[in-house]
């Protein structure tokens, strides 16, 4: 498996967007939690509006981190727009716990 950081920025209307798929999301989230490690959405102080979302992948592909993120119904919507990187984590014999 490959770790993979994916960074995503909201585009204008993505607030609505939010709301109205917010639990498609949520359940595609759910359905590839054991692809998309780790998932949230990024503000710049706590209670401000998102500004965008940040996951950890672990696939096999890059392809494989491209069609998760781009299958997610945020994403679909066309007012979201991402980075994928691929991330080497330090310290590979450390657990990550959150």
């Amino acid at each position: 498996m490959t770790r993979w950081v994916a960074i995503f920025d909201d585009l204008p209307g993505m607030a609505d967007i939010r709301q109205e798929r917010e639990s498609l999301h949520f359940d595609y989230l759910k359905e590839n939690r054991d692809k998309i490690r780790i998932g949230g959405g990024l503000r710049e102080v706590p209670g401000g509006p998102f500004l965008g979302a940040l996951w950890v992948l672990e696939t096999d592909t890059r392809e494989e981190a491209v069609r998760l993120i781009e299958n997610d119904p945020y994403c679909r919507s066309g007012c979201r727009q991402y980075r994928l990187l691929f991330w080497g984590k330090a310290f590979e014999d450390v657990p990550v716990i959150l």
